[in-house]
């Protein structure tokens, strides 16, 4: 028996929260610089000890651009067919957003060029760095996934994306705005994917109910 689908409203309000959001990051970073209060809680999070990069340098991996390959395989083992193709389609609208989008409107480098002091864990030193595409899948594999969980375990899918954001700027790849920018335009293209092939009619319990979009 198929399964009935919708569109929600829920996804259509983070579609638009979250490319607002997106917005708003790429505005501030656009001279190219990182502001004061953005320099200080970089070097928090960079001049944590090297006792952790081994872990960190393991969520990061969780933003990779073949990660929701990884997990669309797992859908299809599950046969939700839907949220295979979004998580396939994720790969080429990153892609799309970040490069032909983002990185074409905004041109801020690296931490290794833009603050002096930064700590480099075998991550590259220039290149451009709003967004970061890592952040952009890990919040998209998030938004994509939530309305197929309850409600404890998207919190673990969460949490995992914020180490990930956290991973990236310890490691020396990225500024905050970076990682925060790039989560909001990859949640927008989660929302979007959600919209354009649907998503259970009945979501599991715990987990955000929504009307649907006619």
């Amino acid at each position: 028996m198929s399964r009935a689908h919708r569109r929600r409203w829920a996804d259509a309000a983070t579609l638009l929260v979250a490319a607002g959001l997106a917005g708003l990051c790429a505005r501030a970073v656009a001279p190219g610089t990182v502001g004061d209060l953005e320099r200080r809680v970089f070097a928090v999070v960079n001049g944590w000890p090297d006792d952790v990069e081994q872990p960190l340098w393991v969520f990061q991996t969780l933003g990779v651009l073949g990660m929701p390959l990884v997990v669309a395989v797992v859908a299809l083992a599950l046969r939700r067919w839907r949220l295979a193709l979004a998580l396939a389609l994720l790969v080429p609208l990153k892609l799309l957003v970040e490069h032909a989008v983002l990185k074409e409107l905004v041109h801020r480098e690296r931490p290794g060029t833009t603050i002096p002091d930064a700590i480099l864990r075998d991550v590259p030193s220039a290149g451009p760095a709003f967004p970061s595409g890592h952040a952009v899948i890990a919040f998209g594999i998030v938004v994509l996934l939530a309305p197929y969980l309850r409600r404890r375990w998207l919190v673990v899918v969460v949490a995992l994306a914020v180490l990930n954001s956290v991973a990236r700027v310890y490691l020396g790849g990225h500024a905050p705005l970076d990682m925060i920018g790039g989560a909001a335009a990859g949640a927008a293209v989660g929302a979007l994917l959600n919209l354009a092939v649907g998503v259970p009619a009945g979501a599991p319990d715990g987990s955000v109910r929504a009307h649907p979009v006619r």
